[in-house]
Protein backbone atom coordinates (compact mmCIF):
# COMPACT_ATOMS: atom_id res chain seq x y z
CA UNK A 1 0.00 0.00 0.00
CA UNK A 2 1.40 3.65 -0.41
CA UNK A 3 3.57 5.55 1.94
CA UNK A 4 2.47 7.95 4.49
CA UNK A 5 1.16 11.54 3.45
CA UNK A 6 1.57 15.29 4.56
CA UNK A 7 -1.24 15.76 7.29
CA UNK A 8 -2.11 19.14 6.17
CA UNK A 9 -3.64 17.88 2.63
CA UNK A 10 -5.23 14.64 4.21
CA UNK A 11 -7.73 16.46 6.94
CA UNK A 12 -10.85 18.15 6.36
CA UNK A 13 -14.24 18.20 7.68
CA UNK A 14 -18.03 18.43 6.37
CA UNK A 15 -21.17 19.24 8.19
CA UNK A 16 -24.11 16.99 7.14
CA UNK A 17 -27.14 18.16 8.25
CA UNK A 18 -29.25 15.29 6.92
CA UNK A 19 -29.11 11.80 5.81
CA UNK A 20 -28.94 12.88 2.14
CA UNK A 21 -26.69 15.00 2.91
CA UNK A 22 -24.89 11.93 3.88
CA UNK A 23 -25.73 9.97 0.66
CA UNK A 24 -24.25 12.10 -1.35
CA UNK A 25 -20.57 12.42 0.22
CA UNK A 26 -21.01 8.58 0.68
CA UNK A 27 -21.82 8.94 -3.37
CA UNK A 28 -19.13 10.90 -3.74
CA UNK A 29 -16.39 8.62 -2.26
CA UNK A 30 -17.64 5.69 -3.99
CA UNK A 31 -16.59 6.82 -6.89
CA UNK A 32 -13.01 7.38 -5.62
CA UNK A 33 -12.64 3.61 -4.39
CA UNK A 34 -10.44 1.44 -5.81
CA UNK A 35 -8.98 -2.02 -5.14
CA UNK A 36 -7.29 -2.73 -1.80
CA UNK A 37 -8.69 0.20 0.34
CA UNK A 38 -9.18 0.06 4.10
CA UNK A 39 -11.61 2.36 5.18
CA UNK A 40 -12.50 2.96 9.15
CA UNK A 41 -15.65 4.40 10.35
CA UNK A 42 -16.19 6.01 13.92
CA UNK A 43 -18.57 7.26 15.89
CA UNK A 44 -21.27 6.66 18.67
CA UNK A 45 -24.24 4.18 17.73
CA UNK A 46 -26.63 5.97 15.38
CA UNK A 47 -23.87 8.10 14.33
CA UNK A 48 -24.44 7.49 10.71
CA UNK A 49 -22.15 5.00 9.50
CA UNK A 50 -24.30 2.04 8.17
CA UNK A 51 -26.32 4.85 6.38
CA UNK A 52 -22.55 6.20 5.01
CA UNK A 53 -21.85 2.52 3.59
CA UNK A 54 -25.72 2.41 2.32
CA UNK A 55 -24.44 5.19 0.38
CA UNK A 56 -21.26 3.91 -0.69
CA UNK A 57 -22.71 0.93 -1.94
CA UNK A 58 -25.98 2.07 -3.32
CA UNK A 59 -23.75 4.65 -5.59
CA UNK A 60 -22.11 1.58 -6.87
CA UNK A 61 -25.20 0.04 -7.82
CA UNK A 62 -25.84 -2.90 -5.01
CA UNK A 63 -29.98 -2.74 -5.27
CA UNK A 64 -30.29 -5.14 -2.21
CA UNK A 65 -30.30 -4.16 1.40
CA UNK A 66 -27.90 -2.84 3.77
CA UNK A 67 -27.85 -3.83 7.10
CA UNK A 68 -24.68 -3.35 9.80
CA UNK A 69 -23.17 -6.60 10.62
CA UNK A 70 -23.19 -6.09 14.02
CA UNK A 71 -24.20 -9.98 14.23
CA UNK A 72 -22.76 -11.59 11.28
CA UNK A 73 -19.56 -9.42 11.96
CA UNK A 74 -19.24 -8.97 7.48
CA UNK A 75 -20.90 -8.97 4.98
CA UNK A 76 -19.48 -9.18 1.60
CA UNK A 77 -20.75 -7.88 -1.83
CA UNK A 78 -19.56 -8.13 -5.44
CA UNK A 79 -19.99 -4.81 -7.38
CA UNK A 80 -18.85 -4.23 -11.06
CA UNK A 81 -15.19 -4.22 -10.39
CA UNK A 82 -14.65 -4.40 -6.46
CA UNK A 83 -14.88 -7.03 -3.66
CA UNK A 84 -16.25 -4.80 -0.91
CA UNK A 85 -16.75 -6.20 2.86
CA UNK A 86 -18.46 -4.22 5.03
CA UNK A 87 -16.96 -5.20 8.81
CA UNK A 88 -18.78 -4.34 12.12
CA UNK A 89 -16.78 -4.95 15.07
CA UNK A 90 -19.27 -3.60 17.73
CA UNK A 91 -19.97 -6.74 19.23
CA UNK A 92 -15.83 -7.73 19.43
CA UNK A 93 -14.71 -8.87 23.07
CA UNK A 94 -11.29 -9.26 21.96
CA UNK A 95 -8.84 -8.48 19.14
CA UNK A 96 -8.07 -11.80 18.70
CA UNK A 97 -11.13 -12.40 17.16
CA UNK A 98 -10.00 -10.97 14.36
CA UNK A 99 -7.51 -14.12 14.08
CA UNK A 100 -9.78 -16.47 15.16
CA UNK A 101 -12.37 -15.57 12.21
CA UNK A 102 -9.73 -15.22 9.36
CA UNK A 103 -10.28 -11.58 8.81
CA UNK A 104 -6.67 -11.03 8.47
CA UNK A 105 -7.27 -12.83 4.93
CA UNK A 106 -9.74 -10.54 4.12
CA UNK A 107 -7.76 -7.43 4.56
CA UNK A 108 -4.69 -9.13 2.65
CA UNK A 109 -6.55 -9.46 -0.42
CA UNK A 110 -7.53 -6.54 -2.87
CA UNK A 111 -10.95 -5.60 -1.76
CA UNK A 112 -12.35 -2.79 0.03
CA UNK A 113 -12.72 -2.74 3.56
CA UNK A 114 -15.55 -1.18 5.19
CA UNK A 115 -15.04 -1.43 8.99
CA UNK A 116 -17.60 0.29 11.44
CA UNK A 117 -16.04 0.09 14.91
CA UNK A 118 -12.36 -0.21 14.14
CA UNK A 119 -11.45 0.58 17.46
CA UNK A 120 -12.80 -2.38 18.69
CA UNK A 121 -9.84 -4.22 16.50
CA UNK A 122 -7.23 -1.61 16.74
CA UNK A 123 -4.55 -3.55 17.75
CA UNK A 124 -4.89 -5.87 15.47
CA UNK A 125 -6.17 -4.26 12.45
CA UNK A 126 -4.02 -2.68 9.53
CA UNK A 127 -3.48 0.92 9.46
CA UNK A 128 -5.98 2.13 7.40
CA UNK A 129 -5.84 4.26 4.22
CA UNK A 130 -9.15 6.37 5.30
CA UNK A 131 -10.68 7.26 8.30
CA UNK A 132 -13.85 9.06 8.60
CA UNK A 133 -15.40 10.10 12.50
CA UNK A 134 -18.70 10.84 12.44
CA UNK A 135 -20.11 13.02 15.28
CA UNK A 136 -23.45 13.85 16.71
CA UNK A 137 -24.61 17.87 16.04
CA UNK A 138 -28.06 18.18 17.36
CA UNK A 139 -30.29 16.54 14.39
CA UNK A 140 -26.92 16.60 12.34
CA UNK A 141 -23.48 14.71 11.58
CA UNK A 142 -20.30 16.16 11.40
CA UNK A 143 -17.87 14.42 9.70
CA UNK A 144 -14.06 14.37 9.89
CA UNK A 145 -11.61 12.62 7.27
CA UNK A 146 -8.34 11.41 7.81
CA UNK A 147 -6.06 10.08 5.39
CA UNK A 148 -3.44 8.27 6.36
CA UNK A 149 -1.79 6.82 2.71
CA UNK A 150 -1.62 8.17 -0.83
CA UNK A 151 -4.99 6.10 -1.60
CA UNK A 152 -6.41 8.05 1.17
CA UNK A 153 -4.99 11.74 0.06
CA UNK A 154 -6.06 10.67 -3.51
CA UNK A 155 -10.09 10.12 -2.09
CA UNK A 156 -9.46 12.83 -0.01
CA UNK A 157 -8.96 15.24 -2.98
CA UNK A 158 -12.02 14.08 -4.15
CA UNK A 159 -14.23 14.97 -1.26
CA UNK A 160 -12.71 18.22 -0.49
CA UNK A 161 -14.17 19.41 -3.83
CA UNK A 162 -17.60 18.98 -2.52
CA UNK A 163 -19.39 21.90 -1.20
CA UNK A 164 -19.20 22.92 2.40
CA UNK A 165 -15.79 20.71 3.27
CA UNK A 166 -13.48 22.59 5.03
Amino acid sequence: MDHSTDDSEATFGLHLPDANRTLEVARALAGTLQPGLHIYLSGELGSGKTTFVRGVLMALGYKGPVRSPTYALVESYVISRLNLYHFDFYRFQSPSEWWDLGFDELFGSNAVCLVEWPERAHEVLPRPDLQLNLVAASNARDLQVRANTQAGARCVSELKLLPGSS
